[in-house]
């Protein structure tokens, strides 16, 4: 999951046709009721995603899931043993989101670049695009390259490795502004780094490309980080993860 929202006891409209209970022979009828699971929390991120794109019409449905990824709010591994696997880069704050600072953007071309490294050709390319696109050569991408808001690393064996990932922020905060990176517990048996460590930004909507470096190994499940753009003024989190089977 990308995040996590509300959705535990949820007020919820209700079909009057449905039973309540949604036991046979229960004939009541309701326009409301109580509810909850992913059809609960859905909609919570539905509507804050509305929110977002009421303050910057312009902004890609990719910048606002950026936005509400980057801005929320860390959860506890020791109650989800799952870690990002069961609540994503954390509990929706819609007001932060607003204001992320920076962002991660992806277009049509990069999901096309994601989708032909996964093996698809250019008739099933096509079929999704309605498009003339093509998988060649020069666009094939990698999973670890898709322009999105977290890294996650999938390791079958316990030996040493390095992966690089490549990202692109946009400026969405102040005009002028200098981001640093640092990278939240590292774990003693991986590895961290990031090039250029430090972003500076003279404009509104400029770019800048970096890469995060990890190395080393795990012998554990599960092993969480988060990569933090800081300026002083916003915190521009992304969720870390390397899992091991």
């Amino acid at each position: 999951p990308d995040l996590a929202a509300p959705g535990v006891d949820i007020l919820a409209a209700w079909s009057p046709i449905g039973s309540v209970s949604e036991f046979k022979g229960d004939k009541r009828k309701v326009n409301y009721n109580i509810q909850s699971g992913t059809s609960m929390a859905c909609p919570h991120v539905t509507a804050a995603a509305a929110y977002i794109k009421s303050f910057h019409p312009d902004w890609s449905p990719a910048t606002i899931k950026s936005a509400l990824m980057t801005t929320a709010t860390p959860m506890s591994s020791a109650l989800n043993p799952e870690a990002e696997f069961a609540y994503g880069a954390g509990q929706i704050d819609p007001i932060k989101a607003v204001s992320p600072g920076l962002v991660y953007d992806a277009n049509e071309i990069d999901y096309v670049k994601f989708l032909c490294g996964q093996g698809y050709d250019t008739k099933k390319i096509r079929t999704i695009t309605a498009d003339n696109s093509s998988c060649t050569q020069d666009n094939i991408g990698t999973v670890w390259d898709l322009n999105l808001p977290s890294f996650a690393l999938y390791m079958n064996t316990s030996t040493s490795f390095t992966r690089v990932f490549h990202r692109t922020v946009t400026n969405v905060g102040s005009a002028t502004s200098k981001y640093r990176a640092r990278v939240t517990i590292p774990p003693s048996l991986l590895n961290f780094k990031v090039e250029p460590d430090v972003l500076s930004f003279s404009s509104v909507g400029q770019k800048k490309s970096f890469t995060l470096t990890i190395e080393g190994r795990i012998n554990v499940g599960i092993v969480s980080s988060s990569l933090i753009w800081d300026d002083g003024t916003f915190q521009v989190r992304s969720p870390i993860v390397v899992y091991f089977e």
